[in-house]
């Protein structure tokens, strides 16, 4: 293991790059985590590792060959960490490619559109697969996937789950080929009670808190969906709204 005591070390340079530029990301193909936790996850689903920094003392799993690993004090750590209180590791992973499929073998997906908070993405994420979804589109104007603050709130989920990034017309062409509907989340003369319709077998899709889907998406959706609510309250946060909705899904197909 190599030992790293200067925090302008190349390697500390790049982490602090990846972890606060989305661009820089996507130009070197790689993201960074942090937290035991998230590293058990990437171990457990098969992440490619590059890199892994813990600080003196951390005692590191059993590692795939070819991963870079290094030590550094806990001052170093704390100036290269993302979180406000590193927990004593973090790594890098290459981004993987997820191309999109010819067609969908599941039957439950969220849709995100203009979902810019990453703890929101990473939440939705979370209770997707804590709710046996199949996976998560994001479409224009969502938040990075592989930035820390997505990753930490998708508690791992971002290893289990594929996500894929497109547009609306290349989700709807999918979404046609699979033989399942889009239901957006929105208030139109045609919109159902969310308990009255069957999402078992679906996409769904949720905008942002401020200006919900675009007139864009709702022309090319099947559907529109609300989750009934006090007439005190006017929306809800984009994470909560796709929690309920999620819940609504896995009950209709009897929670399995």
């Amino acid at each position: 293991m190599e030992r790293i005591t200067a925090r302008t070390n190349p390697l500390l340079t790049h982490i602090r790059r990846l972890a606060s530029s989305g661009s820089y990301r996507r130009s070197c193909g790689e993201f960074v985590a942090d937290s035991p936790k998230l590293l058990a996850e990437a171990l457990l689903w098969g992440a490619e590792l590059v890199s892994v920094v813990c600080t003196d003392g951390f005692a590191l799993p059993e590692l795939p060959d070819g991963a870079r690993t290094v030590q550094v004090p806990e001052e170093v750590m704390a100036s290269v960490s993302p979180m406000k209180t590193p927990q004593g590791v973090l790594f890098t992973c290459r981004i993987p490619d997820v191309p999109l499929p010819e067609k969908l073998a599941g039957r439950r997906y969220m849709v995100l559109e203009g979902v810019q908070d990453p703890g929101n993405v990473g939440t939705v994420l979370r209770t997707l697969d804590a709710f046996d979804g199949d996976g998560l589109f994001l479409l224009a104007g969502c938040a990075d996937l592989y930035s820390p603050k997505t990753l930490r709130a998708s508690m791992g989920a971002a290893f289990r789950r594929p996500v894929y990034v497109c547009t609306a017309e290349e989700l709807c062409a999918l979404l046609h080929r699979s033989g399942l509907p889009l239901y957006g989340a929105a208030l139109r003369e045609d919109t159902l009670d969310a308990r009255a319709t069957d999402l078992s077998r679906a996409a769904i899709a949720i905008g942002s808190e401020g200006r919900g889907l675009s007139e864009a998406l709702l022309a090319l959706c099947d559907g529109t969906v609300r989750i009934p609510m006090s007439p005190r309250c006017e929306s809800l946060n984009a994470a909560v709204a796709a929690s309920v909705l999620l819940w609504e899904a896995y009950r209709g197909e009897g929670g399995r």
